[in-house]
């Protein structure tokens, strides 16, 4: 079971990514982020086995760990298996430091790759599952739309998944 390191937004600027949410599921076969029953969120870790220590670094990161506000201005994607759309937060260093100083505290190899520092690309998921037959138009319409606006990312948790469980919850500053 898969652990995870998020900042998420549960407060009402978050609406958007929900908008974008169900406009993005059109291109699945079964709405993604809906059925994760989590909110919006910026993953900052993946670790595929439980690491003991990281309920300490939490504490020490996330204690004195203001909002984040983050504005989006466009919509990307990832090729896997299935394409991943994502919203995509202007370059912001507050996210960038905040990223680096989570992954000081703990051996790089524990974490997935993709989520390492110099590695990762901040995102904010809106549709996780899009089959090849619907991939074309799913990357036709993220490069086509461009709306901004912004979310305060609130909480920042720990949790493992799927069927995301939260095992330790910070109320940021």
């Amino acid at each position: 079971m898969p652990y995870a390191i998020s900042i998420k937004s549960l407060n009402d600027t978050s609406a958007p990514i929900f908008d974008l949410w169900d406009e993005a599921s059109g291109f699945e076969d079964n709405p993604s982020m809906r059925a994760l029953a989590y909110p919006p969120h910026i993953t900052l870790a993946i670790f595929p086995t439980y690491v003991a220590q990281v309920e300490g670094i939490l504490e020490e990161v996330f204690k004195s760990q203001t909002r984040v506000s983050l504005t989006f201005e466009s919509i990307s994607y990832f090729e896997n298996d299935h394409i991943v759309l994502w919203a995509k937060p202007r370059p912001c260093d507050a996210l960038l430091d905040l990223h680096a100083r989570l992954h000081r505290h703990f051996d790089a190899s524990l974490c997935h790759e993709h989520y390492r520092v110099r590695h990762w690309v901040p995102h904010c998921s809106l549709a996780t599952m899009v089959g090849k037959a619907k991939a074309a138009d799913a990357v036709k319409w993220a490069t086509q739309r461009r709306n901004q606006f912004s979310v305060e990312f609130d909480f920042a948790d720990f949790v493992s998944f799927p069927s995301v469980r939260v095992i330790k919850e910070y109320r940021l500053r």
